[in-house]
């Protein structure tokens, strides 16, 4: 079938009808995946079009994926966090869902008291199992939607499951019409399709449940899921590694729209980000995330992360309060007692602290120099110094105008008396043997003990 794409004003060639191979032995793709050696990334130079969607945007899955990978939350953190999720994304819900367990009854207690905040995004939903049981807790939670686990490599539907595609498919798709039954939109997570015969299974299964969809007037979605985290995003990469062929394939092979397709990643090989970004330009709508990127072993996409690819991607924040992304961190380390990597970008204590005499520097002249934007407008988060045997004079001065907040005529130069004489202070210790880094709480006993009476003006500005 031929049909006039608006976007790129091109005659398509959309039609491809893909028939299942129901195989008697799995495709477990070895000379890909030995185990014995890293997973080799290959490549038929095939190039598919960039096709970024009009709209895009990010869902949560830290009450679900990010919950099994830490201690449980109580419902009234959920709450919270849900609160601040909202305020992340906005009135325009660029965290647009948020999907929650329901098989316990602290489970049933946090959805329903974030349903209680009566806010508009994220959208609750849910997960469940390829179980038609397990609609009755969908509907007696009172969602719309619901994540549907549909496992599509050899090795889940043969090793794990012990069926053939063709069972899988078939059960597969007996849940999804239980669930338009219930009149509920079924959001398939296609597990592990980064192992998955796409041609052979994958895109068969994905037409069939287009089909049903437009039978039942129902969006039907699809989350594409890396969930060993074996996507790449290089230009030519072959499938079933290749997230723009992936992504191509769902929206133009099986013609599922932009707006019904998410990607769901795990961050195994260090590709978490840019394979999401990567699945945004080539035509998904929806990145799935966590926050701080908790979740099964390495963990899923951060959140933070994706909000801050938005904005360099579309120029704008859409509308995002990005300073929400230090409240969370604060909380999630203070009132749950997660460890967040000091160096962790845009959430880690030292993210935007430098070390370097010769930096600290250039920051005390302009910090533009060595910030990578300005984490005191955008994230709350002011850069700093940390101070040690090399960070010099400038690293002092720094410090002091960062922790106490010091603007215009009140900043600090390195040839102030009370810097100089902190630094004394500094020098002495390490000259007595001290190896680590100065912490703020000292420094400030250093300050106080200099000159009391600036101490407390200081500590004016530091308070507004």
């Amino acid at each position: 079938m031929i049909t006039f794409s608006k976007k790129s004003n091109q005659l398509i060639q959309s039609k491809y009808q893909y028939d299942l191979q129901d195989v008697a032995e799995p495709n477990l793709y070895r000379e890909i995946y030995d185990y014995e050696h890293i997973p080799k990334i290959t490549f038929n130079n095939r190039l598919v079009p960039i096709n970024m969607p009009d709209e895009i945007w990010m869902t949560d899955t830290t009450f679900r994926d990010g919950q099994q990978s830490v201690s449980p939350f109580t419902p009234k953190q959920i709450e919270h966090l849900f609160g601040l999720l909202s305020r992340l994304g906005g009135s325009n819900g660029l965290v647009r869902q948020s999907e929650f367990f329901l098989y316990t009854a602290k489970d049933r207690e946090a959805l329903e008291r974030c349903q209680n905040l009566g806010l508009t995004f994220p959208e609750i939903t849910t997960w469940i199992r390829a179980n038609a049981n397990d609609f009755k807790l969908v509907k007696a939670a009172g969602v719309k939607e619901t994540g549907i686990l549909v496992s599509c490599s050899d090795y889940h539907i043969f090793k794990k499951m012990h069926l053939t595609r063709a069972q899988a498919m078939d059960k597969y798709l007996g849940i999804v019409k239980a669930a338009l039954e219930e009149d509920i939109i079924p959001r398939c997570h296609f597990e592990d399709i980064t192992r998955a015969d796409f041609y052979g299974f994958v895109l068969p299964f994905a037409e069939q449940l287009m089909k049903l969809g437009v039978e039942a007037d129902k969006p039907i979605k699809v989350r594409a899921c890396d969930t060993m985290g074996y996507g790449v995003s290089y230009p030519g990469a072959a499938l079933p590694r290749s997230v723009p062929g992936i992504i191509y394939g769902l929206n133009h092979y099986a013609q599922i729209p932009s707006a019904q397709l998410e990607w769901h990643g795990h961050n195994d090989f260090y590709k978490v980000v840019n394979n999401a970004g990567t699945a945004w330009l080539y035509g998904c709508s929806s990145i799935n995330c966590s926050l701080l990127g908790i979740g099964e072993r390495t963990g899923n996409c951060p959140l933070e992360a994706m909000a801050i690819e938005y904005q360099a991607l579309r120029g704008e924040d859409g509308g995002m309060d990005l300073t929400v992304v230090t409240e969370i961190a604060e909380y999630m380390e203070r009132e749950i007692g997660i460890e967040i990597a000091a160096r962790q970008p845009f959430v880690g204590r030292a993210f935007n602290v430098t070390r370097a005499g010769i930096h600290a520097d250039g920051m005390l002249k302009d910090e533009e120099i060595y910030n990578i934007f300005d984490t005191t407008k955008i994230l709350n988060r002011p850069a700093t110094v940390a101070v040690d045997s090399f960070s010099g004079l400038a690293g002092v001065a720094h410090w002091m105008n960062g922790y106490f907040r010091l603007q215009g005529e009140h900043v600090v130069d390195k040839q102030d008396a009370l810097v100089q004489a902190v630094k004394a202070m500094v020098d002495e210790l390490y000259t007595q043997g001290r190896n680590t880094v100065m912490g703020d709480g000292e420094l400030e006993i250093m300050v106080r003990d200099a000159d009391v009476d600036r101490y407390h003006a200081l500590l004016l500005h530091k308070n507004r």
